[in-house]
């Protein structure tokens, strides 16, 4: 099985079950460091497994998917095309390069990687999972080109489930529902879990759509029904969704990114913080937190991204926070990151560009 996007939430517990269900595992994120503690807690519980570090929108990824994966186990049997992420904000304020990230990561990779697998997948049998969202079905405002992008997924798991079904190749569509995961928090973004599935639960549900080569799994079938509801009430779910996810928020708060799920919230910096209060961290980032909170620029969001060993590009990690930042938006950033180096966080390689070399405390 290959899993992408295995460093956390779905995919790490994907891997993990998978792995204790008999599967050879080949998982794939950009996350070295995290990607590596997946495969050694496989490997220490008796389980068979590859990890490969990359992008998998680079052009070259799916072919090294493929070529690690056929080359350690000799076979492929389901591919899930599971990594993700949002942008949030108005859809016309996105530029092109956030527009192509979008596509790129929830639609490109994923077809690229399915059409390098196709020839293992047909030889046994195999079958492909693509991620939707409940926002393919109900876009919510503000939600950027995440929702254009989820519904292309979940039209060509469509497409596809027909085209290869002659081939003997099952496609399922994954609607996960809300589920807990670490990429609010990686985001910026606190909101309660009350309603969320575990990730495990997700994988659950995963590994019995392979057994029955189910067309359609709902990782948690309520939420499915509600927003088959909403999608079936059409323009009379309007007024709702506009006030639930656009009146209350103010023009500021619009510049945060999206926690690819349905809900948010309105928690200040101080509010997330917490015991961590007076850390080394928020030590480090005391010179620049007045400009930090003026942008909305969340402490837990640097946190995040301080993996020990990932690279952290600033063009990109602004993408990642604020969808499509302004100037104020990428200096402020850029000087918490420099805060950072001072702070023996990261190592700067060249410009504009760090290396992590110690995670956060």
């Amino acid at each position: 099985m290959i899993v992408t996007g295995a460093s956390s939430g779905i995919g790490r517990a994907l891997a993990l079950g998978a792995a204790r269900a008999g599967y050879g595992v080949a998982i794939a994120a950009r996350r070295a460091g995290r990607l590596e503690e997946v495969a050694t807690a496989i490997r220490s519980a008796g389980g068979r497994c590859v990890a490969i570090v990359g992008d998998v929108t680079a052009r070259e990824m799916a072919a090294r998917i493929v070529e690690t994966t056929r080359g350690e186990f000799g076979r492929i049997d389901v591919l899930v095309n599971n990594a993700g992420a949002g942008a949030y904000g108005p859809l016309l304020e996105q530029g092109d390069a956030a527009l192509d990230a979008q596509w790129q990561l929830h639609v490109g990779a994923p077809l690229r990687l399915a059409r390098a697998a196709l020839p293992d997948l047909e030889k046994s049998r195999g079958q492909i999972f693509f991620v939707g969202s409940g926002v393919a079905r109900v876009p919510l405002p503000n939600f950027g080109a995440y929702p254009l992008a989820k519904a292309a997924i979940r039209a060509a798991a469509i497409q596809l489930r027909r085209e290869l079904r002659p081939r003997h190749i099952a496609v399922t569509y994954l609607d996960p529902g809300v589920v807990a995961s670490e990429f609010h928090s990686t985001a910026g973004i606190v909101r309660s879990m009350s309603f969320s599935a575990s990730p495990e639960r997700v994988a659950r549900a995963i590994l019995r759509g392979i057994g029955r080569r189910a067309a359609v799994v709902n990782g948690v079938p309520w939420q499915t029904a509600l927003t088959a509801l909403g999608e079936f009430s059409g323009s009379l779910a309007d007024p709702f969704i506009i006030r639930a996810f656009t009146a209350h928020r103010s023009a500021a708060e619009a510049a945060q990114p999206p926690s690819c799920q349905p809900e948010q919230s309105e928690a200040k910096p101080s509010e997330v913080e917490g015991p961590a209060e007076t850390s080394a961290f928020n030590s480090a980032l005391t010179p620049v937190a007045r400009r930090m909170e003026r942008v909305k620029l969340q402490p837990e969001f640097l946190r995040g991204a301080l993996e020990q060993g990932a690279t952290l590009e600033l063009g990109a990690l602004a993408m990642r926070w604020a969808g499509m930042p302004n100037k104020n938006e990428r200096a402020a950033l850029r000087e918490a990151l420099e805060a950072l180096a001072t702070a023996g966080y990261l190592e700067p390689i060249k410009e504009e560009t760090w290396r992590v070399v110690r995670a956060a405390d």
